[in-house]
């Protein structure tokens, strides 16, 4: 489950239920008429400045948490086990509050839909990292490899413009493409890695894909036994960019 990532403290709608005479009274002591109230009302005046000072503090102190966007397909979205079992949960879980992710991976998503909501999601999120695993389904539709290298390059380039260093996840696909395609497929994670100098996780399932225990009948999807070796996978790599942003994390280092 996720963990350490607390919602705003009290909402809009909790705010405004403040009582009027509470809010009057505040007002006299925020003026310097604390002459006009005696002791009880100056008493629950400085109770409500209390906590109205605690409400406009929670949001900013979220704030400084860096935020990892992940921009995925079904490998991200946990198609076919539980989305608390998938590796990006594992990860929230992992970082207990340092970061906060937002998972917008939708299973099927192609390097061309990712391309479509990325503009609207960086400018929701205004995220410090963003983690790019898309291609996959392009690959297994056969799509020219280099479409799926221009629409990935306009991802790099508009997250750096946000402000935000990328992470390249790295995926292969089944031999029977043929190696030509294959060869032409995987090569394009490393020619944007080299272009755009990113970190690069050349092949998300490594030591899973080719292991029957770990992956789903379909032969496509890991299985949730193996999310956190897909997490220890990516984990090398996105370490030195959160430990970029002062989150801490050296003491949480993979052995």
């Amino acid at each position: 489950m996720v963990k350490g990532f607390p919602e705003r403290w009290v909402g809009a709608g909790q705010i405004h239920a403040v009582p009027v005479q509470a809010g009057r009274v505040c007002a006299d002591l925020l003026r310097g008429h604390a002459w006009r109230l005696g002791w009880p009302a100056r008493r629950q005046a400085l109770a409500w400045l209390a906590l109205l000072l605690t409400l406009a503090g929670g949001p900013t102190l979220a704030e400084g948490r860096p935020v990892l966007l992940v921009m995925g397909d079904s490998l991200s979205a946990a198609y076919g086990i539980e989305r608390h079992e998938g590796w990006v949960s594992l990860l929230e879980e992992r970082l207990d509050g340092k970061a906060h992710v937002v998972n917008a991976s939708i299973s099927g998503e192609t390097s061309s839909g990712g391309a479509n909501r990325l503009p609207e999601l960086l400018g929701q999120h205004e995220p410090d990292i963003v983690l790019l695993e898309l291609g996959g389904n392009d690959g297994l539709r056969g799509l020219p490899p280099g479409q799926f290298e221009a629409n990935l390059a306009g991802m790099i380039e508009q997250s750096q413009a946000a402000g935000a260093e990328v992470l390249l996840l790295g995926i292969d696909i089944p031999p029977n493409y043929g190696q030509a395609y294959r060869d032409a497929f995987t090569g394009v994670f490393f020619r944007l890695a080299e272009e755009y100098e990113l970190p690069l996780v050349p092949f998300l399932l490594e030591g899973v894909a080719l292991e029957d225990d770990l992956m789903q009948p379909d032969g496509i999807h890991p299985t949730a036994s193996a999310q956190s070796i897909l997490l220890d996978t990516v984990w090398p790599e996105l370490e030195p960019l959160l430990e970029n942003h002062n989150t801490g994390l050296a003491e949480q280092r993979v052995e």
